[in-house]
């Protein structure tokens, strides 16, 4: 067994002991959208669990999805999916396979025009570069 890389290390920290200014966003646009959420006084936390999508002959998970965000209140997964088109193509393939073997977990995807609309209708149209 080799042990946890940092990257790895900072990924299995509980969410409720992570503060949105403690997170280890992967993007900008993660930030501003969790900052959204909490001036909406919703609840979140960001990456708390990856769902296996593949697993080896052993039966190890070899690939899985770690959705951005949880809301627990509505008991609800958000993707937020704001990259380039070859890298979106590659995140759907994902989110079908997702929505195939976990039927049960509601997840919205939001992408980059979403976003685009999301930062427009709250006047922070300036922010739009981060939905590059």
């Amino acid at each position: 067994m080799t042990p946890a890389s940092p990257i790895d290390h900072s990924r299995r920290r509980h969410p409720s002991t992570t503060s949105s200014h403690e997170a280890n966003f992967a993007h900008p646009s993660e930030r501003v959208f969790a900052d959204l959420l909490s001036v909406y006084g919703r609840s979140w936390h960001y990456e708390p669990v990856e769902f296996p999508l593949a697993w080896n002959s052993e039966g190890s998970p070899v690939q899985g999805f770690r959705p951005d965000f949880y809301l627990p209140e509505q008991n609800l997964f958000v993707e937020l999916t704001v990259l380039a088109q070859k890298l979106v193509t590659k995140k759907n393939r994902k989110v079908r396979l997702f929505r195939a073997l976990y039927p049960e977990v509601t997840l919205i995807v939001v992408y980059q025009r979403d976003f685009e609309q999301l930062l427009a209708r709250h006047h922070l149209a300036g922010l739009s570069s981060l939905a590059a």
